[in-house]
């Protein structure tokens, strides 16, 4: 299965995002810092990578820092629908999406279907199965 690597420290969110992840059949890693999240790159380069902008720890330097290590990776930043500003802070440091946290709940179950799923065809096209 293709890897999705969470950078959120919100455990009652974090919890949702474990349950329907479970409910999926997808397995994810975890992370609640900038450094937790760029040492995991390091072990495993993510398919998917989902970061909380509201993160106390630094997100829009963790989507640039992996941006410009692996321009590949999917990055989806999740956040309150108000915060515009930051929601465009977010996709001009790398996210390819930004999406309201309401609209990221309601679609989370399919986005680590799909973040599973391109990482396991990255992951052929690399041994060359594909």
């Amino acid at each position: 299965m293709g890897s999705i690597l969470i950078l959120a420290d919100d455990i009652f969110f974090l919890a949702k995002i474990r349950e329907t992840a479970q409910r999926a059949d997808v397995a994810l890693r975890i992370t609640s810092s900038a450094d937790a999240f760029r040492e995991e790159v390091g072990r495993s380069v993510p398919s998917l990578a989902i970061i909380d902008l509201n993160l106390r720890a630094a997100p829009l330097e963790a989507i640039r820092n992996l941006r410009a290590a692996h321009s590949a990776v999917r990055i989806i930043g999740y956040v309150s629908h108000v915060q515009v500003e930051l929601a465009a802070e977010a996709r001009s440091a790398g996210c390819n999406e930004v999406m309201p946290r309401s609209k990221f709940t309601q679609e989370l179950a399919n986005l680590l279907r799909a973040g599973s799923i391109e990482g396991d065809a990255a992951d052929s096209a690399r041994n060359g199965r594909i």
